[in-house]
């Protein structure tokens, strides 16, 4: 393999909403670059990146895949991700994995959904970004009227790098607004009022040029060229190019857009921590310390694990050990791969900016960080949708087991857990259709096929109020007796607390000892006993007590959140007190003063944007208070659609897709994002109770 410099390498991620053409586009460039000899279609189940049996099927991509080739001395890795929300969790975890984000947007769908998801994505990731215009050969074009669209939505920025030659069935070229040719018969739109608004969007981007501009002296080509990467990576300027990717018309120009424009590795300054949490630069030096991250984790029929990594500073090499951020041991590359959708090419070793993976390390996982330093993990979202599943097939318990394992290594956004008081397996995604793609992946890869109930809501409990009680554990039925009594005070603690600031407030616990802190639950409990009356070796028991009653919850069964408990009195006994005895004592006492403290149910709260056509607003709009929405704003999707922004409670819209369906005749799309947590209005949540108590019964 040619070794590159890290300023000819460009890692892209293909970004947008389903049915943009980007699985098309990624194959069409394979084709154009010698990559692959022969042109790859979704159509007809031969593309290259769609290579799973469950994309060929839906003729969608679920999961992100990696291609390369190499263009005027550049190495590419383009990564193809999914277009539809379900599968955000794929698309956030190559955003972070890359430079540039090439946003792919339907010529004649215009901006859609998960336009929108992944352009903030990656702008929250500090990503150069590039607006694709692909399907321009298709029918019911207006690039015009798209440009103007674009402008509205994401800013004066977005301005077009070339023009189209004639749209739709006359879409012909392309014609640089950069270097303008003579010719300019054709286009669509004006190249030289276009190329003026370039310029100045570019120079935009260093005041002294601009400065010089303002004052009539132009930038040179070459300047311009150089300062066009910054103002892309600092936001001035988001180019718009065109392209069919289907009839291959404006893809050599696209790709040495890419090569010239896309952002080289050694622009972005990252950061990572040191061994004293101190945040340091990334120095992306081949000879300098190693820092790598994983960025994908893909399970294989037949290498077993595969982990996509990208190096930031440092050298990967076969045979070598490295330390990782979770694992105590470091582990040793065996070999390094250079991929090609699903296909694998070993290579000696990787320099800052290149994209590889490695086969058969289980300590590897999705964010881990390969080096002393460790890097940030990726914001994936919280997954809301669950179903109850259970394998078809008595014995099957165990491979579901290690298959569900498999689930949870290769896709962030998914979930598994047994509900201790149900006794049920939970799975959670982000929709009914992220769960089947599961479904149907279990059935192929592992042969395990699943029974599901009805989506089953991540509510939660708290409580609205103080309270205090006890707890007094006795046993005597004959040998060693048991004794363990525990008081405590709750408190509600409402996310963003500070809990060293909480705790050590002293006019509310002027005895407070020490405190522990559960992110993962909002939990904080205090130690303030006094006097000894509870030996401290019992208080990790209490405090397993605790946490063992939240997870299984007091008025319904779900998870306890947002809570603080101060332990300030007890009992014990010198021979009959032991662990187990204050484990209960700590569980009942939360369960006692819980029911004290006016509990209450949270439900999961979302944000929606649906888009549906203009006749079908109404509609939305009359449907959602039925559903408890609350309707934020409204705004021009353009193609004679709307987009409503709402605020539901999650167990409104589990089966919205059908809804929206029948509503629209198949034209309306959704994303949901998770907001927060409410609580449930009263009449609700006895609802809720009286189902959690019905399904204990049944059990």
């Amino acid at each position: 393999m040619t070794k590159y410099n890290i300023s000819d390498i460009r890692n892209i991620a293909l970004c947008g909403h389903g049915g943009s053409g980007k699985t098309t586009l990624a194959d069409a460039i394979l084709n154009e670059t010698g990559a692959v000899k022969k042109l790859a279609s979704v159509d007809d189940g031969t593309s290259i990146c769609d290579f799973d049996e469950e994309e060929k099927l839906h003729k969608y991509t679920i999961e992100t895949s990696v291609i390369h080739f190499e263009r005027n001395g550049k190495l590419f890795n383009l990564i193809d991700t999914p277009g539809y929300p379900d599968f955000i969790g794929q698309t956030i975890g190559a955003i972070w994995g890359v430079d540039t984000a090439a946003i792919v947007i339907n010529a004649s769908a215009g901006i859609e959904v998960n336009t929108r998801r992944v352009f903030a994505e990656a702008k929250k990731a500090g990503l150069g970004r590039i607006i694709v215009v692909n399907k321009m050969d298709s029918e019911n074009v207006d690039f015009v009227k798209l440009l103007k669209l674009i402008q509205d939505v994401f800013g004066n920025e977005c301005v077009p790098f070339n023009v189209p030659i004639g749209q739709g069935h006359d879409f012909k070229g392309v014609i640089n607004t950069l270097n303008l040719p003579d010719d300019l018969s054709g286009a669509v739109a004006d190249p030289k009022s276009l190329h003026e608004s370039l310029i100045e969007a570019i120079v935009t981007a260093d005041e002294s040029v601009m400065e010089k501009y303002l004052e009539g002296v132009l930038p040179t080509k070459e300047e311009l060229t150089l300062l066009m990467k910054r103002a892309i990576l600092e936001g001035t300027l988001i180019p718009i190019v065109c392209v069919s990717g289907k009839i291959k018309t404006g893809l050599n120009e696209l790709l040495d857009f890419f090569a010239d424009c896309a952002i080289p590795p050694d622009m972005i300054k990252r950061t990572a921590k040191n061994q004293n949490g101190e945040e340091v630069e990334i120095n992306p030096d081949p000879a300098g310390t190693i820092v790598a991250q994983v960025f994908k984790t893909r399970i294989d029929p037949f290498v077993q694990k595969l982990n996509f990594i990208r190096v930031y500073s440092g050298t990967l090499k076969n045979g070598q050990t490295v330390p990782i951020s979770t694992g105590r041991r470091g582990i040793k590359i065996s070999q390094l791969f250079q991929m090609q959708a699903n296909e694998t090419k070993p290579i000696e070793e990787a320099t800052p900016g290149m994209i590889v993976a490695v086969a058969k390390l289980e300590e590897l996982m999705t964010c881990a960080t390969l080096g002393d330093l460790v890097m940030d993990d990726f914001p994936f979202p919280t997954p809301m949708v669950g179903l109850a599943a259970a394998p078809k097939s008595r014995g099957d318990e165990a491979k579901l087991s290690g298959a569900l394992t498999k689930i949870t290594q290769e896709d962030q956004t998914f979930v598994c857990q047994r509900n201790e008081q149900t006794k049920q397996l939970v799975i959670t995604g982000m929709s009914e259709l992220h769960l089947q793609a599961i479904r149907e992946r279990l059935k192929r890869r592992d042969k395990v096929e699943l029974d599901t109930k009805e989506p089953k809501i991540a509510y939660r409990e708290t409580i609205q109020t103080n309270a205090d009680g006890m707890y007094r554990h006795k046993k005597q039925s004959g040998g060693a007796g048991q004794f363990g009594e525990v008081h405590i005070r709750m408190y509600p603690f409402p996310k963003g607390t500070d809990p060293a600031e909480f705790a050590n407030n002293k006019s509310q616990f002027p005895s407070m000892k020490d405190f522990h802190y559960d992110p993962a639950t909002n939990f904080l409990w205090i130690d303030a006993i006094v006097g000894g009356v509870i030996p401290s070796n019992f208080f990790p028991a209490i405090e397993k007590g605790f946490k063992e009653r939240m997870s299984k919850g007091v008025i319904a069964g779900y998870q306890v959140q947002d809570v603080c408990v101060e332990l300030y009195h007890g009992k014990y006994h010198d021979v009959d007190s032991n662990e187990h005895a204050f484990k209960t004592a700590g569980s009942m006492a939360f369960k006692v003063v819980f029911q004290k403290a006016k509990p209450s149910i949270l439900e999961p709260i979302v944000k929606m944007e649906i888009t549906v056509p203009m006749a079908n607003v109404g509609d939305v709009n009359s449907d959602l208070p039925n559903r408890r929405g609350r309707p934020l704003g409204m705004e021009d999707a353009g193609g004679g659609m709307q987009t409503i922004t709402a605020e539901v409670p999650l167990s409104e819209v589990t089966t919205y897709n059908r809804t929206l369906a029948s509503m629209t005749g198949g034209q309306g799309s959704y994303g949901i994002e998770f907001l927060r947590y409410d609580v449930v209005p009263g009449n609700i949540q006895q609802q809720i109770i009286a189902s959690a108590e019905l399904a204990e019964e049944e059990e």
